[in-house]
């Protein structure tokens, strides 16, 4: 019954917030940094274990497979501008997913973060679940990998839109890779707010950056860190 209570008030908190930065683009009134703020605040106060919580909060991410098929809808009202651009997705995909696992790897070290952190931190910039299985892969912690993912994705959309206002990208497709390859499903989610070309791009960068962060992760991890 309370798994239930929760997974209502996480709904209805999100609702509410969704409402307020609808009319109030502010980025600190996001849904996606105030829902998992208040969440946690209400945890705490009722002294409510996560696993009572996750009773009725894992119905939420039981909907994250059929949310992630409903990208195959724009895919295939963009498909034309998705292979023009094929190229040039591809190659900054790629490029931007080894910027993410060296830069991870060189910061977790100059911060003398132990070998398991260090390798728990490499695959932060891909979606939580391919993260998960390729931290366990090269010898991290999953648990600790899912909250660097989490903190990647929300700083993301917090950063992402300074960065494209400092450097004054305006085009779509560099949106969406920028989005997509950085902060997984929470940039997704932010660049379809630009545009629906912007959200499909960054939904294609971020399934090529996870499956470049599955071939590349273990090589990055013997060459940096070994």
């Amino acid at each position: 019954m309370i798994g239930f209570l929760c997974l209502l008030a996480t709904l209805g908190i999100y609702a509410v917030s969704k409402r307020v930065y609808a009319k109030r683009r502010k980025v600190y009134l996001s849904p996606l940094l105030v829902t998992p703020i208040v969440v946690i605040f209400i945890l705490i106060w009722a002294k409510i274990p996560y696993e009572t919580y996750n009773d009725g909060g894992k119905w939420l991410s039981s909907l994250l497979q059929p949310a992630t098929v409903a990208f195959a809808v724009p895919l295939y009202k963009n498909f034309k501008v998705l292979k023009k651009h094929a190229t040039e997705i591809i190659v900054s995909v790629l490029a931007g997913s080894c910027i993410a696992m060296i830069s991870s790897a060189f910061l977790a070290k100059w911060l003398h973060l132990s070998s398991s952190l260090v390798t728990s931190m490499i695959p932060r910039s891909v979606t939580t679940p391919i993260a998960m299985n390729v931290s366990q892969v090269i010898g991290g912690v999953p648990n600790i990998t899912a909250v660097f993912v989490i903190i990647t994705g929300l700083l993301g959309s917090i950063i992402g839109p300074m960065v494209l206002r400092m450097f004054k990208i305006e085009n779509d497709v560099a949106r969406g890779i920028l989005f997509g390859t950085s902060s997984h499903g929470t940039g997704t989610s932010k660049a379809f707010e630009l545009s629906s070309l912007s959200g499909t791009i960054s939904s294609i960068s971020m399934i090529l950056a996870a499956l470049f962060t599955l071939g590349v992760a273990p090589l990055i991890m013997n060459v940096l860190i070994h």
